[in-house]
């Protein structure tokens, strides 16, 4: 699934990135990640024909064989239409340029990890268009210019390989830094080749440790041990395409003789395994994934695996002395019961040696209207990253004398979005925070946690620079009121003297799925394509998502889905009846589960709006769980197999909603041929079907990009600047 991708780092957008190179992880952040397109493994079925099971229902369906020669002639038809359309004019190049431009600007803050003595950084521009993975010190990284060492050069390899690589990160071996793990997607896929690096010699390692294309996750153990999970055949993947095997694979011996760690059922989510390399702390972890929101883990000792008995809904992490679990749903214990939302902190040992008579701290417990975000951990500290009425909140935790202690950390912003992330847990309480808002771009700091918690504030490192002109715009919070009466927060970044007449452009975002929540981002791309031409871009936190914890996502969850539209809608008409716009001016603008939800304004509502973009979409919700990773996604949407489900399945499935007779607005329809998350089959079907009805559908396919829908910024630029120009062309 995805939101939009930023164009420089962005707090908001949660698409950071997991390096299985440390400690162990909460199974919410690799959701996030797994949805969002940037976690460091991938998981995804391969391309080509899916199993059909009434093609006669279905005029379309042929349209679901991605690389079929018919399915492509008409992918390239329906392309020369668009591009004819949106791009045959001086403004298309000219504002392609400008967002290209902003793409690949060398002023842009060059994010960076820690391995080693090193800061690495991936960057993309003009001269490295597929990127170069480069290094330098911390005493370069505070100049201006920093003098970086080029590590590995994509393009350089691309071309040698003959190969269209697309950067999927890498695992280091820790605690020595010096090997790790590379991984290399051809097109922007989610499956990806791994292979050996050493970083001493900036070179891959001959006969190392190398993997096929698949969707795999592979963990160090050892220098010559992996932990993998990956397709080892017939029977070795579940019904949702993800392993369901984790093996120990020992350097020299053939991938296939790995010995089995663990085996799930076919009908499980996934089966992913991971070492902590704390020292002092050695110790494998499985964790079996039965749906998207439920899961085991195990601990690895004495050549046995220990189940930790947790909920099976909550997140799991072990950090050091510590089990911390972050609750998804109400749990008692005894005459206690701890909220959903919070976290719990345990002495692990004590936890697996006395279970339910173990004594649990509660380190974070929302409120109505704040919720805990997310939480990393430093050598010897907590740090999380809480919302408090969609406004970001940093705490820092410490275990001192038998208490738990919580300070917030100085410095945020009030209508900001902040991320705080430890530079090396492993070694040190040092980390990097990013702040930004709407209207003021991206800050990276650096800072030392102290022991006797006066925290010092961090040192500021970078500021990206202006892409656009803020001058005369303001960023305000507005509530409305849901059908069923909930309160509904929204952000609207626009001039500050409007004229409120209902005449100005106006594009409404959205996601409200996966317990993701979306929040007020520096997005330079919307800045300079948009909010420059004096127009106004709303972000709706709608239910589904994550904004107010598990209880939110959770109101909009399999038949209660309608609640999220329903939360949409009403922002829509608040939008109208404010008259900050009106019906032929608003615009929305969604992908994956938001393509789903646009897809959803589309056919419930045309009356509403002037355009629609649709992304990467989910649209053919009764054959959503039969194409590539849908079935991961049940526990989200419900079985449509199920007759009973189907029922309410079907009143959000676009694809089965649209009405020949009806009026509709216009709409573009985007996706990627490479994207082997979200098939593209749903956008090409409900393309040809709007088409066959004579209704204004325009459709691009670009054919590299992955779930992202673009493998470089050169056509991010473009598919961006259609999306626009398609935009500013129908809500004038």
């Amino acid at each position: 699934m995805m939101q939009s991708f930023p164009t420089e780092f962005n707090p908001a957008s949660f698409s950071f990135s997991i390096r299985m190179n440390s400690f162990s992880f909460p199974l919410k952040h690799l959701l996030h990640c797994l949805l969002l397109g940037s976690v460091y493994f991938t998981m995804s079925s391969s391309f080509g024909d899916e199993k059909h099971d009434n093609p006669v229902s279905d005029p379309f369906i042929w349209l679901e064989n991605v690389t079929g020669k018919r399915p492509l002639d008409w992918v390239r038809k329906q392309n020369a239409k668009s591009e004819k359309q949106l791009t045959d004019s001086s403004a298309f190049e000219k504002l392609e340029q400008r967002l290209l431009g902003i793409l690949d600007s060398k002023e842009r803050i060059p994010m960076i990890s820690k391995i080693g003595r090193y800061f690495y950084n991936f960057w993309r521009d003009a001269d490295n268009p597929k990127g170069i993975w480069r290094r330098t010190s911390m005493e370069q990284y505070r100049r201006n210019n920093p003098a970086w060492e080029t590590v590995l050069d994509l393009d350089a390899l691309a071309k040698r390989d003959n190969e269209n690589w697309v950067w999927h990160g890498v695992r280091v071996l820790k605690p020595e830094d010096r090997f790790c793990l590379v991984s290399l997607s051809r097109g922007g896929a989610d499956a990806d080749v791994v292979r050996e690096f050493d970083l001493e010699t900036k070179s891959f390692v001959a006969g190392g440790f190398s993997l096929p294309e698949a969707k795999s996750w592979v963990s160090w153990k050892t220098k010559n041990t992996l932990l993998v999970a990956t397709d080892f055949g017939p029977e070795s993947l579940t019904t949702s395409g993800y392993p369901r095997t984790v093996r120990e694979w020992d350097r020299g011996t053939n991938l296939e003789n790995a010995s089995i760690l663990y085996e799930g059922l076919p009908e499980d989510m996934s089966v992913v395994g991971w070492h902590d390399p704390t020292p002092g702390y050695e110790r494998s972890f499985v964790t079996r994934q039965m749906t998207f929101w439920t899961d085991e883990l195990f601990l690895q000792r004495n050549g046995h695996l220990i189940k930790i008995q947790k909920p099976d809904d909550a997140n799991a992490v072990v950090h050091r002395d510590w089990l911390l679990l972050e609750l998804r749903s109400d749990w008692t214990r005894g005459t206690t019961t701890y909220k959903a939302g919070s976290l719990l902190a345990a002495n692990l040992e004590r936890f697996l040696a006395l279970g339910d008579s173990t004594t649990l701290d509660v380190l974070y417990e929302p409120t109505e209207r704040t919720s805990l975000v997310a939480f990393s951990t430093t050598r010897n500290n907590i740090l999380l990253k809480t919302l408090d009425n969609v406004r970001s909140r940093i705490f820092i935790l410490h275990y001192h004398d038998g208490t738990w202690h919580k300070e917030p950390l100085p410095g945020i912003p009030d209508v900001a979005t902040a991320s705080i992330s430890a530079v090396d847990g492993l070694e040190s309480d040092d980390y990097f925070l990013t702040t930004a808002t709407p209207l003021s771009p991206t800050i990276l700091s650096f800072g030392t946690l102290s022991d006797n918690r006066r925290h010092p504030l961090p040192e500021k490192l970078k500021q990206s620079p202006s892409f656009f002109k803020s001058d005369g715009l303001t960023v305000q919070q507005y509530e409305t009121t849901s059908q069923d009466g909930t309160r509904i927060p929204y952000f609207q970044i626009g001039p500050k003297h409007l004229p409120h007449d209902g005449s100005t452009p106006t594009l409404l975002y959205g996601y409200g799925g996966f317990e993701i929540p979306l929040l007020p981002s520096y997005n330079s791309l919307t800045g300079a394509a948009w909010l420059e031409q004096g127009n106004v871009y709303v972000v709706a936190n709608i239910r589904g998502g994550g904004e107010f914890g598990p209880k939110w996502h959770q109101a909009a969850l399999k038949n209660k889905r309608p609640r999220a539209y329903e939360d949409f809608i009403a922002v829509a008409e608040d939008l109208i009846r404010r008259k900050v716009t009106s019906q032929e001016h608003l615009g929305v603008k969604g992908g994956s589960n938001g393509g789903l939800l646009v897809g959803n304004m589309y056919t419930m509502r045309p009356d509403l709006f002037g355009a629609v973009v649709c992304q990467v979409p989910l649209l053919d919700m009764q054959r959503f769980h039969k194409l590539l990773a849908g079935a991961s996604w049940i526990g989200e949407y419900g079985n449509p197999d199920i007759p009973e489900e189907w029922q309410f399945i079907k009143r959000f499935s676009p694809y089965h909603n649209f009405l020949k007779t009806r009026s509709y607005p216009p709409i573009l329809i985007t996706t990627s041929t490479r994207d082997d998350r979200v098939h593209p089959g749903h956008a090409r079907k409900m393309a040809a079907l709007l088409e066959s009805a004579d209704k204004n559908v325009l459709y691009y396919e670009n054919i590299e990009g992955g779930h992202g829908g673009a493998a470089n910024n050169q056509q991010r630029a473009f598919m961006d600047a259609m999306a626009w120009s398609f935009l500013e062309t129908q809500l004038k």
